[in-house]
Parts: C-alpha cells; structure tokens; sequence
C-alpha cells in the first residue's frame, strides 16, 4: 500500500511493501528526483538492505555450525512493513521477525523505518532492536536511485559527484571483482568526479568514511545532498552497459553499514568484514538524510 508525507517543500511516496521511497516531487520547481522504477534498467527505486549488503560469497553464510543461504541485500526489501504512525510530514514503518526467516536469518528482530521531511529534506532513521537472548549480527543499507538528468535539455555528463570525506579519518576505496570487494587503495583527496557510464563498468564504486555526498548539475544547480555521518562505508552505482557503453538514467547513492563479502572471506557471518554486533535486548539506530535541490 502507498503511502504519502508531505509538506511545503515536498510530496513523498512510500510503499509499505518494503517501506520503499518510491517517489520525491518538489512542489516549488515540480522535479521529480527518484528514478521510476522501470525494470528495463532496474525495477526498484529506494530498497532497504538488511540482513547483509552486497553480496556473500556463494551466496551462503556460516553461523554457530549451520550453513544458511541468502541472495544479494538480503530479504526485508521484499516484506510488507505495517504503517505504526502517520502525520503529515512523518510516516514509519516496522515489522517484526516472529520466526519467519528462520531458514535463513536465525535471529529475531524488529526494524522501525522512519521517514521525516524538513523543509526540502528527507530524513532516513532506521531502528534494529535484537530480540534475542544473545548476540545478533547484521548488516543494513540504503540504495535510493536518483534521476539523472532532472531536467530534459541535461545529459548525465552535466552532473558531478562531490564529496565530503570524514574528518581526520582515511578513506578507503574499494572495488568489486565478482561481486566481491577488496581495497583498491587510500585516497588522500576525492576530487569532484564527472558522471559518465565509464564510472560503473566494474559495478559500484564504494568508499569508507565519506560524511556526505552531492549529485548536482552543473548546468542548472539542481541536485541531491546525500549526509550520513558515521556510516562506514557508502557505495554509487548505476546500471551499465557493455554492448553500448552507455549507463542507465539514474546514479544511487547508497549509505551503507556493511558491505559485501571479500575474497578471503571465512564465511562465518561473526567474522564478516563490516558486520554490526548488537547485544542481546540492544536497539541499533542510525539516520541518514537527502536534501533536493
């Protein structure tokens, strides 16, 4: 069911199946910043990712000597959320576990999506509580697609990436091989970075410890701040294609708390390389924000 927030600055629409932004208009210059959805380059628009980001190796998981098997992001973008409060510019939604992805994810949980909106921004604030007796392990991210161009006289090539790393933290970059990740290098500055499909021709690219991240046009300023300090790691993606060298009308920007396997990894999920440990009975909180310019 769709559900909309909004305020004088913006009209939201959220699909309780998945509680998936699936549209942004801002009502004073009528843009609308999310890609559509279209399954000829990639059918969704907003996907929460949890109970892993990326993709495990084999696609299979170790944990406390059982083996479990689980597809790339994990399950909760495909489960129908209920609506628990609705005013105006705010709306969340929450599920809870109650043993039904015991085959593949053994813990119980309950997440809280929270969509809020603040003048022209948007603000993600996602809750995990662990509802076990002991520790729970997972990972959680975001992977809202933006439209590009926003307005039909641009090209992608008029937009940039800027970037604002964290401070007195090193940024890795990361590649992936396979679908899994290993450290391409540190980068000591990041400079603004032109959009081009040549970007995307090895899938995502993936950095740690960036605080925020603008897509803007340099044509016309329209664009959108992604900020979410404290994350560690944050991937931009968009759909390629090798036989025309050319890229889908969209770029995600996506912050992350995980990431994909690495090469070397042991499969045993307690030892995933940016797994979250959240003691028995803790709650897990993090909050990102878009701004639409």
């Amino acid at each position: 069911m769709k559900q909309i927030i909004e305020n004088d600055w913006l009209k939201v629409e959220i699909d309780s199946h998945g509680a998936e932004i699936r549209a942004v208009e801002h009502k004073k210059n009528k843009i609308n910043y999310m890609w559509t959805g279209d399954s000829a380059y990639w059918g969704r628009v907003s996907p929460v990712l949890f109970p892993i980001v990326g993709r495990l190796k084999e696609d299979k998981y170790q944990l406390e000597g059982n083996t479990y098997e689980m597809s790339q992001h994990g399950f909760l973008r495909d489960v129908d959320f209920e609506l628990s409060t609705h005013s105006g510019g705010n709306a969340s939604f929450e599920i809870t576990s109650n043993g039904r992805f015991k085959d593949i994810y053994p813990y119980e949980f309950k997440a809280v999506i929270t969509y809020a909106l603040n003048q022209n921004s948007l603000s993600v604030d996602w809750k995990i509580e662990n509802q076990n007796n002991g520790e729970m392990y997972f990972s959680i991210g975001a992977h809202p697609a933006f439209r590009i161009p926003l307005i039909e006289s641009e090209g992608v090539e008029d937009y940039q990436l800027k970037f604002t790393p964290a401070p007195h933290k090193e940024v890795m970059e990361y590649e992936l091989g396979n679908a899994l990740i290993h450290e391409k290098g540190v980068r000591t500055n990041l400079p603004d970075i032109q959009v081009q499909p040549g970007l995307f021709t090895k899938d995502a690219i993936i950095y740690s410890h960036i605080d925020r991240i603008e897509l803007v046009s340099a044509k016309s300023n329209h664009g959108i701040e992604v900020g979410f300090t404290d994350f560690p790691f944050v991937g931009i993606w968009s759909k390629y294609n090798e036989e025309n060298n050319s890229m889908a009308p969209f770029v995600c920007i996506e912050p992350w708390c995980g990431v994909a396997d690495t090469h070397d990894t042991t499969g045993n999920l307690k030892e995933k390389f940016g797994i979250n440990q959240l003691e028995a009975g803790g709650i897990f909180q993090k909050v990102y924000t878009m701004t639409f310019k």
